[in-house]
């Protein structure tokens, strides 16, 4: 049987401002990825994500982004690649520190919006990302946009990797996401983003935004957490998989 994680960005709460709904995605997903304070998040927050995943017995990776609180780390920002790897292991160690003193591990990492994407297609932030992953531990997975450079640089520094797939994202034909400054960015058609799920596991293609079908592989499908009805769509996806023969479970 074909084997799929779920993973969805959680913790991305601050202070009292409430985003997401963390408590009712929990159940069916399989890794969460926590905010660790730059672009979301902050230290109260990450404990009780932390907490609540390990509950639910579900996997936790790091979710490093950009210092861009205001933007919520979805705006591009020009820093050196020495800065960029400080950046990660900077919240990678804060994230971890919670981890630990819970008694977890933490299992792998996800850079978060305009650093995910950046690093998607530029080689020497892929490179550090990869670089600081595999220094602060090498055991961990690193996750990134299906065939992307970082997941090239992953593979050539020797971490384990994990092509992400996304349900509600559409795609260029050169396997990019389409920018959320376009419109159709987003598929907000519950079906639909279902549809395109069970063909990025099944057969392992997508269909882009100008009606081309490209290769991709799935290791592990996104969902984004703070979506419009974020909770009831995770369970209907994973319901459909589990329909579908597809085994739901964590890398």
């Amino acid at each position: 049987m074909m084997q799929v994680d779920l993973n969805c960005d959680m913790g991305e709460s601050f202070g009292t401002y409430q985003i997401g709904a963390d408590d009712k995605i929990i159940t069916a997903i399989t890794s969460a990825n926590i905010a660790c304070g730059f672009h979301a998040g902050d230290p109260t927050t990450m404990r009780k994500t932390v907490k609540l995943a390990m509950n639910h017995s579900v996997s936790i990776g790091a979710h490093p982004g950009f210092d861009d609180l205001v933007g919520f780390g979805r705006r591009n920002m020009s820093l050196s690649l020495q800065e960029i790897y400080d950046l990660m292991v900077y919240q990678i160690g804060a994230l971890n520190g919670f981890v630990t003193s819970e008694g977890g591990v933490l299992n792998h990492v996800k850079p978060h919006g305009a650093l995910y994407n950046m690093a998607a297609i530029n080689k020497g932030m892929a490179e550090v990302i990869a670089e600081a992953v595999y220094k602060v531990n090498s055991e961990m997975i690193l996750y990134g946009l299906s065939g992307s450079e970082l997941i090239e640089a992953g593979k050539r520094i020797g971490l384990r990797t994990a092509n992400e797939v996304f349900a509600d994202r559409t795609y260029q034909e050169d396997g990019t996401l389409t920018s959320r400054s376009l419109g159709g960015a987003l598929i907000k058609n519950e079906k639909d983003a279902i549809l395109q799920v069970l063909k990025l596991v099944k057969q392992q293609k997508v269909i882009t935004t100008n009606g081309t079908e490209i290769p991709i592989v799935a290791d592990t499908i996104c969902i984004h957490g703070d979506g419009e009805n974020a909770a009831r769509f995770a369970k209907d996806i994973h319901k459909a998989l589990i329909e579908n023969k597809v085994i739901v479970k964590s890398l």
